[in-house]
């Protein structure tokens, strides 16, 4: 990133968040010769920003209302260890105004704007209103506070569905739901209540028109305190889920220049109605023709800013010191220069394969893809052995890649992917890879309805097929015999396999039987099967769980795990399990008889680990399909879950406050 001359600094900041962005702040912050302080919980005692900052102070349980989110202890630490500014992060108390007032009596320095401007932008009602005041287009709506949902259900047939339902202090896709009829307003409006009121202590709604097909695109504005205003170009995060941004990229497809220029400046425009200083955020959603429209002003650092500054080669963190510190913006609009595409993947702690459920635990393998070229950088508070707590967001880590143009930042994000391995919990990598393969992507024919679009089912690991499927083949007809090799080396059962002599194989994948003939080399193999040969070479020693494989006209890095006496292989988004067996083998293996799974249609499990709000039926009672049964709250997310079948209550299981395991029996039917 691009060096900037050090003025008179700060000399100790305290970073008021924890991990991937406590530990992003505290490098810029070493690398400007400043001190640093974390803070941390119980469940982050052992963290990783914990051990690269220089000083560390506990503030109290795990639950981020009995910690993270309490303002007297974070002034307690700054008070302990003589820090002379706080970095917010985002989340938490990054966009409290009365938190920056409160460091400004104190004579603190809040690194970020003024509490005014965090106040105005922060409440997404006012926030509107000011937007419209300064010639900022915004999207129509009831902007007045609704008082419950018989109201809410009046508001929105008033504005015509669908509507989306919003929480005026909301962020980070909390409090948030989409209607598209009055039978949805209810729910959607006692949800978005409880989750703002969890986690904003704010539980204030309001209802505006829902923009169908939208992209999801917003203008990184940077102002100091001496009138400057400029942005830097704009970041597309149309990739989201439940309203949650899942890929980001930088620049976008949807704009042409005439149009980046127009939310450019009147971003730049709302920033100077509220005398906004620091880096921020103004979020707009984009029609399929150009028409664009104000949502919100992030008041702090985004999640997604690594892809501004992969483009612009600016630390947006060390700006934000410097503004903190007094001085004026290093550049002007016209200084602004950009370079090349980058694109930013969330790798989060979850189940695709079970509606993207949190999978809280140790991360017990860690291994992250090769950082030392440049061109992939990973934002991330964990290593190995890092535990996934359910008090907070499930993030592992921002995974970013940067090439000449879109096409290549896209596969070297692929490539990326497909090395970092990770398993002790469940993640999105497969996922993420599955939704950089798909077309429409790749066409860049994106909206925020994209994952709901495509994946109308939920995500399931898609077989290989065609030249894929071969190369599956391939890969574990030679990792099994390296496997097999050695193994009859140590049981002294004969001499290793001889690579010069062919061998006949049987590789199923999945219930798929394929016959191959197999003659292996140092490092190499050809595999001959449906009379054409597949070439492979690779360094691959055992108990390596990736395989780097170079085919005659691909490469590609394969994540191999055991499954029984199989391989489970994952590359490029497909997932199979490969089992490898000589022919008399898989002969007897068609005799053997298919396991069948237990019915477990009598309960109610829990989807996820998570705090059981409440239960909404009771012994005896009857409920019909599709009928609330309970809520379950995780990672500050609600999710109702409903009957699948008319049917009768035998027995509950758990009570509302009960901690639950993934899987863990609710309720009983008859």
């Amino acid at each position: 990133m691009r060096l900037l001359t050090f003025a008179a600094m700060f000399r100790k900041i305290l970073i008021a968040n924890r991990g991937e962005i406590a530990c992003r702040v505290i490098r810029t912050a070493k690398r400007m010769g400043i001190a640093t302080v974390a803070v941390y919980s119980d469940a982050d005692r052992d963290s990783l920003a914990v051990r690269m900052a220089d000083e560390a102070v506990h503030l109290g349980p795990s639950p981020a209302a009995e910690s993270y989110l309490l303002a007297d202890k974070v002034l307690a630490a700054i008070e302990q260890t003589g820090a002379e500014a706080v970095h917010p992060g985002y989340g938490f108390l990054s966009e409290n105004a009365e938190f920056a007032r409160i460091l400004d009596k104190a004579g603190i320095t809040f690194i970020g704007p003024p509490p005014g401007a965090i106040a105005a932008m922060g409440d997404k009602i006012e926030s509107k209103k000011l937007a419209d005041a300064a010639g900022v287009s915004t999207v129509p709506g009831h902007l007045g506070v609704i008082e419950d949902a018989d109201a809410a259900i009046e508001i929105a047939k008033g504005i015509g569905f669908p509507v989306m339902i919003k929480a005026s202090a909301g962020g980070g896709g909390k409090g948030m739901r989409i209607a598209r009829g009055a039978d949805e307003v209810a729910d959607g409006f006692r949800s978005a209540q409880n989750e703002a009121r969890s986690s904003f202590a704010d539980d204030r709604i309001f209802i505006e028109k829902y923009i169908e097909e939208p992209r999801h695109i917003e203008i990184q504005v940077l102002a100091d305190g001496h009138g400057n205003v400029i942005y830097l170009g704009e970041r597309e995060c149309s990739i989201q889920r439940r309203h949650q941004k899942v890929i980001e990229e930088a620049p976008s497809l949807a704009l042409d220049e005439a149009t980046r220029q127009a939310m450019g400046e009147q971003a730049c425009a709302l920033a100077r109605a509220v005398d906004y200083q620091s880096a921020g955020t103004v979020e707009f959603i984009v029609d399929r023709d150009r028409n664009f429209y104000f949502l919100e002003m992030n008041t702090r650092l985004q999640v997604e800013h690594p892809v501004t500054e992969m483009v612009t080669s600016l630390d947006l963190v060390e700006l934000m010191f410097r503004i903190a510190a007094g001085e004026p913006l290093p550049l002007a609009q016209k200084d602004v220069q950009t370079n090349g595409w980058s694109i930013e993947a969330r790798v989060y702690a979850e189940d695709p394969a079970r509606n993207f459920l949190p999978a809280i635990g140790r991360l017990a393998r860690y291994r992250p893809p090769d950082t030392t070229d440049g061109s992939v950088r990973i934002d991330t508070g964990v290593g190995e052995g890092s535990e996934i707590s359910m008090f907070y967001d499930p993030m592992i880590a921002k995974l970013v890649t940067h090439g000449p143009d879109r096409a290549a930042a896209i596969d070297r994000m692929r490539d990326a992917l497909d090395a970092y391995y990770i398993r002790g919990t469940g993640n999105n990598t497969a996922f993420l890879s599955s939704v950089l393969a798909h077309p429409r992507f790749g066409e860049g024919r994106l909206s925020t309805d994209f994952i709901a679009d495509e994946y109308p089912d939920g995500y399931v690991p898609a077989p290989p097929e065609g030249d894929l499927r071969d190369r599956f083949l391939a890969v574990a007809a030679f990792i099994h015999t390296k496997v097999s090799s050695r193994a009859r080396q140590i049981g002294h059962a004969g001499p290793p396999i001889d690579p010069v002599e062919p061998r006949s194989l049987t590789v199923w994948l999945g219930a798929e039987a394929v016959e191959v003939e197999a003659q292996f080399g140092e490092g190499r193999a050809d595999i001959m099967l449906d009379g054409r040969t597949i070439s492979i070479a690779a360094g691959w020693r055992i108990g390596d769980p990736l395989l780097a494989a170079t085919f005659s006209d691909d490469a590609g890095i394969f994540q191999i795990d055991r499954a029984g006496t199989g391989y489970r292989l994952t590359h490029g988004g497909a997932e199979a399990v490969v089992r490898v067996l000589t022919r008399r083998a898989s002969a007897l293996n068609k005799l053997m008889p298919e396991k069948v799974a237990p019915d477990r249609s009598k309960f109610l499990l829990s989807p996820m680990p998570g705090l059981l709000v409440s239960v909404a039926v009771e012994v005896g009672a009857q409920v019909r399909a599709g009928e609330e049964l309970a809520v379950v709250e995780a990672m500050k997310m609600e999710n109702i879950l409903h009957a699948l079948a008319d049917s009768t209550v035998k027995e509950i299981n758990a009570a509302p406050g009960d901690s639950l395991m993934v899987d863990q029996v609710i309720l009983e039917f008859e």
